[in-house]
Parts: C-alpha cells; structure tokens; sequence
C-alpha cells in the first residue's frame, strides 16, 4: 500500500513535472513567435531625398521643394512623385518644370588631351579622358562631343547640361589643325568652302586655309560639329587620309599655359562668353 501510494504521488508529480515543462515549452515558442524582426535602418550613401535633391541643385529650398512635389511639378524618371520623402538616386533623371536639374555643384573643366585616350566615359575602353581628369572635380562631369583616341587638343567638359546643349544644339567653333598625307589642292579647299554633300547631307564649314609657313598638306579648319569623324568624313570624301588632328580652340578657350596631357577649370569669363552664344 504504501508502495502504491508513493507509486501514485510519484507519477502525479511526474505529470505534473511534464506540463509545466510543456507550458514552458509552449510559452517560449509563443513569444519566439510572436517576435518580430527589427527593421535594419541602413542608409544608401547613393540615395537622396527629393527636397533635398532638389534645394542642392539651387533651384529652392527644401520647404518650398516640398511644396512644389506636392503639386506635381516634379518628375522622376520621367514619372510625376508628389511623395515626401521619396528617395532618388543620383543617377536618376529628375526635372523640375520640364527643366534637367542637377544636385552637384557646376564644374567646367577644358583638357588638353594626348594621344592615346579614348573621348569616353566607358571603363570598357582601355585608357580614356576620364582617367586624366579623375581629379579635376568631385561633381560627375561628362566629355562635350569627342577626339578620335589618337587625336589631340582641347577637349571640354561638364555636369551643366544647359552648357553642352549649347555644343550639341547651337554649336560652338572649334578651330582644327590637320595634317593630310599628301599635299591639299586650291580646287578641294574651294569645295569645302562651298559646301559639301555628302550621302545626301550638306556639310558646312566656317573657315579653312593653308596654316602659315607649313607645308601644303596642313590645313586650318574652323567647323561647330561637336565630334571629330566628320573630319575625316570630310577630306577622304576628296581621297585625302588624315594623319593628326589636333583641337586648337574652342570657342574663346585657347591652349595658351596648358601642357599636352593638363587640364584646368574655365575661368569664369570663359563660360558667361560661352553661355551668351
């Protein structure tokens, strides 16, 4: 009998043991349950809130940005975002009014390029302009038209889009000197001057000429395309081959105290000449 009863009391207390093992099994996958993950606050260094994109492009300030996303005068992509706190990356395209604005300070830098550098932005390219003006700026500044990679001479540079449309729209003069291999003809220069056509497109020139005390096969060509294949295009549609092409000028921009391979940023003076063509 007592055997028995200390049988019983045992297993009673045993049982007893298990449920609160149980329960506490049981409460402590409930609340492993019931918890929830913590939101990782991790910034990207490469985003932006809007205002703010917008007060650092000098447009307004962030208040006034806030004001104007509202109302919808702000697009993203080409997508209209009256969203505060909307977050964009630098390399999307926002516009404000129908206006490209920009939140890097402007940056107008003129190369003095060697041979060798391709006129790119792409790293896929070996060697490129970029590499010589990597320094020049913190503002992510892009090449205005191009040089052939074995061409030389002034090469322009910018983040103001208004500037290159300037180039690319209205066309600015540059002034080349080029060497052909073999000498040039007066009757070719005469065609030039007149105007070429060539697959169906009328190609003119502002001025050309013999450079002085020269040999006849270098010539000065004064011309608003922004690349220079249209050079090239040019003389071999006269069954001439170019040798070198060197970019002289720009504009009001000269190679004057600038080393082959240097660069420098405009002066001021420099971009309001610019600006008013």
């Amino acid at each position: 009998m007592y055997l028995c009863k200390n049988f019983i009391m045992s297993k009673q207390e045993g049982n007893r043991r298990k449920r609160k093992d149980s329960f506490k099994g049981k409460r402590f996958d409930r609340k492993k349950t019931n918890q929830k993950p913590q939101a990782k606050n991790i910034k990207d260094p490469n985003e932006i809130r809007l205002n703010k994109y917008i007060a650092n492009s000098g447009v307004c300030s962030r208040r006034e940005a806030d004001m104007y996303i509202q109302v919808g005068s702000v697009t993203v992509n080409g997508k209209v975002v009256n969203e505060m706190g909307y977050k964009v990356k630098l390399s999307d395209e926002v516009t404000f009014d129908g206006r490209r604005i920009n939140p890097e300070a402007k940056a107008y830098v003129v190369l003095n390029k060697p041979k060798g550098f391709a006129s790119t932005t792409s790293e896929a390219k070996g060697n490129t302009v970029m590499d010589l003006v990597s320094n020049a700026t913190a503002s992510r500044i892009q090449p205005i038209g191009r040089l052939g990679r074995n061409a030389t001479g002034l090469l322009l540079f910018t983040n103001d889009d208004a500037f290159m449309q300037k180039f690319t729209r209205k066309g600015v003069s540059r002034l080349f000197h080029i060497e052909l291999d073999k000498n040039f003809k007066g009757d070719d220069m005469k065609q030039i001057e007149n105007g070429l056509s060539i697959d169906g497109k009328k190609i003119e020139v502002e001025e050309i000429s013999f450079v002085r005390n020269a040999p006849k096969k270098e010539v000065g060509l004064k011309i608003k395309h922004t690349g220079n294949s249209i050079i090239r295009t040019i003389f071999e549609h006269l069954r001439y081959q170019v040798v070198k092409v060197d970019c002289v000028t720009i504009g009001p921009i000269t190679k004057k105290d600038l080393a082959r391979g240097r660069w420098r940023h405009l002066t001021q003076q420099e971009i309001n000449t610019i600006s008013m063509l």
